[in-house]
C-alpha cells in the first residue's frame, strides 16, 4: 500500500496563520464579553492578517479559496457583531437588521466552498496539480529566502 504524497505548507505561511487565529479568538472574545472598543479594533488586524493570507496562497487554487471563504466568513461574522453592538441586528431595513445581511457574506463563503468540493476538487489531475503549484510557491520563496 503507498502513501499518499505529503503536503507541505511553508512556515511562514503557517505562522501567519496561526497568528490569525489568535487574532479572531480575541475579537470574539471581546465580543462575548460585550467589550464593544476593543472587538471593534480587532476587526482591523482580523481581516487585514485574512487578506494577508489570502494573497499568500493566491498561487495555490485550494487553499485560495478556502482562504477567501475565511475571509466572507469573518466579514459576516464582524457584521453580525456590529449589529449587536449597535441594536442593528434587527429591523434596520424592515424586519431585516445586520444579522440577516450577514447571511450574505456567508452565502458568498459556502458559494465558494461548494464550487471547490463540488467542481474543482473532482478534476483529473488535481492531487498532481496541487503538488506543482504547492512546489513552485516553496521553490520562489526559497529563492527570496524566506521559508
Amino acid at each position: 500500500m503507498s502513501k499518499p504524497p505529503l503536503y507541505h505548507i511553508p512556515y511562514t505561511f503557517r505562522r501567519v496563520e496561526n497568528l490569525h487565529i489568535l487574532l479572531w479568538l480575541i475579537k470574539d472574545a471581546c465580543w462575548a464579553l460585550n467589550l464593544k472598543i476593543p472587538a471593534l479594533i480587532m476587526i482591523i488586524p482580523t481581516m487585514l492578517v485574512a487578506m494577508l493570507i489570502t494573497y499568500q496562497t493566491r498561487k495555490i487554487t485550494g487553499e485560495l479559496l478556502h482562504n477567501l471563504a475565511i475571509n466572507f466568513w469573518i466579514t459576516a461574522n464582524c457584521t453580525w457583531m456590529i449589529g449587536e453592538f449597535f441594536g442593528w441586528d434587527a429591523n434596520l431595513i424592515g424586519p431585516y437588521g445586520l444579522r440577516e445581511f450577514s447571511v450574505l457574506p456567508f452565502g458568498i463563503g459556502l458559494l465558494i466552498l461548494g464550487y471547490y468540493y463540488l467542481v474543482y476538487m473532482h478534476k483529473p489531475g488535481l492531487e498532481e496539480q496541487v503538488q506543482q503549484q504547492t512546489k513552485k510557491v516553496i521553490q520562489e520563496m526559497e529563492a527570496k529566502g524566506r521559508n
